[in-house]
């Protein structure tokens, strides 16, 4: 058993992650492959997370990729949360993950309606959901707003938790979106406002072809360990939400290899993946909320100091906005209301480190311009820093 330091998943993670600069992207797809997905609860952050790592950064890149040659899809998987990831790796992360959730999500919504009372079931539903897709294909993109000014049944609202203290009357409208979109019949489109909105039109999809969930595992499992291994199997239970009998098996069928992580945990890599990497030029990145690189781990103990940890997470374990020193977390960033970025360091990395990190906050002023960014998920840096 090989031993892998904290110091060379650091490297690791500068080269994998294409955050050192001579290793930076020429495309949205290159990003989004060498990260596996990336979170998109929040539109701005896939924006963000890959033009950090553009060797040429600029919205229109994304944009192209999301909305007009769709080489980047959408998906609602991972844990129940949704993610961008290239339409190389989407077929085997709808097999291994967005499918389970879809079906869940199918279910809660039936429980919802059986619960109101009033003979709503699974053929009112079937019924409301074509009639959605066929408002949505004589129009080729609307909002949600509009499917509801074009099919009656959108407007139905129904009484969730009755009886209860979370007793509330909803529409089902986005109920009836979010399950065409999780089955995989309908997909985002532009965004009504900037791309830092996220009230999306919708246009209409098409599911990705059935395949072997197993194997789909174990082709996500692949991927992960090359872009974040070494890491545990618990780090990847947690990253997927799989159980930890699928994340085992996903481990063996993909040939992982144990080796010996900091501290003595035992770790899994990719086979063959033993060579040691030398150093990229020193670094610095601005990374934003939810960036894979500070969620890909359950355990984040070789990049994040634990005492940073209450500043740059919320409650819900959400990261913020950080900065970045050769593959480690040394701070927090915002932007005020009147656009200026502005940083916290929280370890003493010198001179030589903050004339980078300055370069990094002038390399995204300029091509965010003008916008306005505040993350969804907001943690006690971020909101210090812009008060």
């Amino acid at each position: 058993m090989y031993r892998v330091s904290d110091e060379q998943r650091r490297i690791r993670l500068g080269r994998r992650h294409l955050l050192a600069p001579s290793v930076r992207a020429a495309s949205a797809v290159d990003v989004a492959d060498a990260v596996v997905a990336l979170h998109a609860t929040d539109a701005a952050t896939v924006y963000l997370s890959i033009c950090a790592r553009l060797a040429d950064p600029g919205i229109g890149a994304v944009e192209r990729a999301l909305y007009e040659d769709v080489s980047l899809v959408r998906l609602l998987s991972m844990r129940n949360t949704l993610f961008t990831m290239s339409t190389d790796v989407a077929p085997a992360v709808d097999a291994s993950s967005a499918r389970p959730v879809a079906a869940k999500e199918r279910q809660k919504f039936l429980r919802h309606l059986r619960e109101d009372g009033n003979g709503l079931d699974e053929r009112w539903l079937a019924d409301t959901e074509r009639q959605t897709l066929a408002a949505l294909a004589a129009r080729g993109r609307a909002t949600g707003s509009e499917l509801s000014a074009a099919v009656p049944a959108l407007r139905t609202k129904i009484t969730v938790f009755p009886g209860t203290k979370q007793e509330t009357v909803q529409g089902v409208a986005s109920r009836v979106i979010r399950v065409l979109a999780a089955d995989g019949r309908l997909r985002r489109d532009l965004p009504r406002g900037s791309w830092t909105s996220s009230q999306f039109r919708w246009t209409a999809a098409e599911p990705w072809p059935a395949s072997d969930a197993a194997e789909a595992r174990a082709e996500v499992a692949g991927r992960w360990l090359r872009s974040y291994g070494p890491a545990t199997e618990g780090d990847l239970k947690w990253w997927t939400g799989w159980g930890i009998r699928e994340t085992r098996k996903a481990l063996t069928a993909v040939g992982a290899e144990e080796v010996l992580l900091a501290g003595g945990a035992v770790g899994w890599a990719a086979p063959g993946d033993h060579a040691t990497e030398p150093p990229p030029e020193p670094w610095a990145a601005l990374l934003p909320g939810l960036d894979p690189s500070g969620m890909g781990w359950a355990d984040r103990g070789f990049h994040l100091p634990a005492d940073h940890r209450a500043a740059l997470f919320d409650r819900a374990g959400n990261i913020g906005p950080t900065v970045w020193w050769n593959g480690g977390i040394v701070g927090g960033w915002a932007q005020r209301p009147d656009g200026e970025l502005v940083w916290r360091l929280l370890s003493d990395i010198g001179r030589e480190a903050s004339l980078l990190i300055e370069a990094e906050a002038a390399r995204l002023s300029a091509w965010t311009g003008d916008s306005r960014m505040t993350p969804r998920f907001r943690t006690p840096l971020e909101r210090e820093l812009t008060s």
